[in-house]
C-alpha cells in the first residue's frame, strides 16, 4: 500500500511537472497580436515582423478609408488585440472610436502604450491654419493619405520596428535585421522609380480627391483641379463644366481617380476632354495588382503609364 502510494504520487508529481513545461512553453510562445487599421500597415508589420507576430486588419483596401462598416468581428479584433497600429491624422476618425469603445480593452486606448498613431511620425502636407466646416470635410492634422509619398515609408517602419521592440524585446534582433533589410529594399525601388518617374514632372493633371497628393507632389506633378468642389463635396454639374473647361485649356492630358471613388464623373469629364481616365490603388489590396507595399507604387507607376 505504501509503494503503490509513493508511485501514485510520483505519477501525479510528473505529470505536474509536464503540464508546467508545457504551460511555461505555451506562455513563452505567446505571439503578439498586432491589428492594423489598414492593409499598408498590415504589410509593414509583416516586413518586419514576419511570422513572430498574429496580424489582423479592420479595414478591406479596395474600402473608402474615412468609412468602414462596423462589424461584431471587429470588435472581437480589437478585444484581442496587445497593439493597435493606426493611420491617424483622423482618417479613422469616422468608425474607429466607437469600435474602441466597445471594445472594451484598456491596452489600446488613446495614451496607452499599445496604440501606435503612425500620423506622429510622417511628414505631412495641408495642415490648414484655420478648419472650418466652410471648406468641406478638412483634416485638421493635414492630409491623411501620407503613406503615399515613398519618403515618409521608412519612417513608418521605423516606428512600427520601434512599438514592437518595445512591447516584444524577445524578437527585437529579428525585427532589426528585417527593418535593415526592408529599408535596403525600400531605398534602391525608390531610386528606381523617381527615374521612371521623371518625365512626368511638371505635368497637369486633375483628381477626384485630394487622395494622392502625396505621390504627385513628390514626382513634381501639379494638381490643377479636383472633381469634388470641397474636400468631400460631391461634384455638381457647375463645377464639372467648369473643370472641363480648365482641362481644355490647361491641355491637361491625366483624369485620375482613387479605387473607391465613383467612376461616373471621372469618365464624364474625360468623355469631354483629351484627359485619360485613370484609376489609382491608395493601399495595398485597393486594386488585384497592390499585393504588399512595394507593388502598391509599382502599380501606381504602371497606371501612370511608367
Amino acid at each position: 500500500m505504501f509503494n503503490y502510494s509513493l508511485k501514485l504520487l510520483f505519477k501525479l508529481s510528473l505529470l505536474g511537472f509536464i503540464f508546467l513545461v508545457f504551460g511555461l512553453s505555451s506562455q513563452a510562445e505567446a505571439k503578439l497580436k498586432v491589428v492594423s487599421s489598414y492593409p499598408y500597415i498590415s504589410d509593414l508589420v509583416n516586413q518586419i515582423a514576419g511570422t513572430a507576430v498574429d496580424r489582423q486588419t479592420l479595414a478591406s483596401g479596395d474600402w473608402d478609408p474615412h468609412f468602414v462598416v462596423a462589424k461584431p468581428s471587429l470588435i472581437r479584433h480589437l478585444r484581442q488585440a496587445d497593439l493597435l497600429i493606426i493611420n491617424g491624422a483622423q482618417l479613422e476618425l469616422g468608425w474607429l472610436p466607437p469600435l474602441l469603445r466597445q471594445s472594451g480593452n484598456a491596452k489600446i486606448q488613446a495614451g496607452s502604450v499599445g496604440l501606435l498613431d503612425l500620423s506622429l511620425y510622417a511628414l505631412k502636407i495641408q495642415v490648414p491654419q484655420n478648419v472650418s466646416r466652410a471648406n468641406g470635410d478638412v483634416h485638421p492634422q493635414g492630409n491623411p493619405h501620407f503613406v503615399l509619398d515613398p519618403d515618409n515609408v521608412p519612417r513608418l517602419a521605423a516606428a512600427i520596428y520601434a512599438k514592437l521592440c518595445q512591447l516584444d524585446p524577445g524578437h527585437c534582433q529579428g525585427f532589426k535585421s528585417n527593418l535593415a533589410r526592408f529599408q535596403g529594399r525600400w531605398k534602391q525601388a525608390t531610386a528606381g522609380w523617381k527615374g521612371r518617374m521623371a518625365p512626368l514632372k511638371g505635368t497637369p493633371v486633375i483628381e477626384y480627391h485630394r487622395l494622392h497628393d502625396y505621390f504627385l507632389d513628390h514626382y513634381g506633378l501639379a494638381v490643377i483641379a479636383t472633381l469634388e468642389p470641397l474636400a468631400g463635396i460631391p461634384p455638381t454639374p457647375q463645377h464639372l463644366a467648369k473643370v472641363i473647361s480648365e482641362v481644355k485649356q490647361r491641355q491637361v492630358k491625366l483624369n485620375l481617380r482613387g479605387a473607391y471613388n465613383p467612376a461616373a464623373p471621372t469618365d464624364f469629364v474625360s468623355s469631354k476632354t483629351p484627359a485619360a481616365s485613370i484609376t489609382l490603388p491608395h493601399d495595398v489590396g485597393a486594386v488585384s495588382d497592390a499585393k504588399d507595399i512595394f507593388s502598391l507604387y509599382e502599380s501606381l507607376l504602371k497606371r501612370m503609364g511608367v
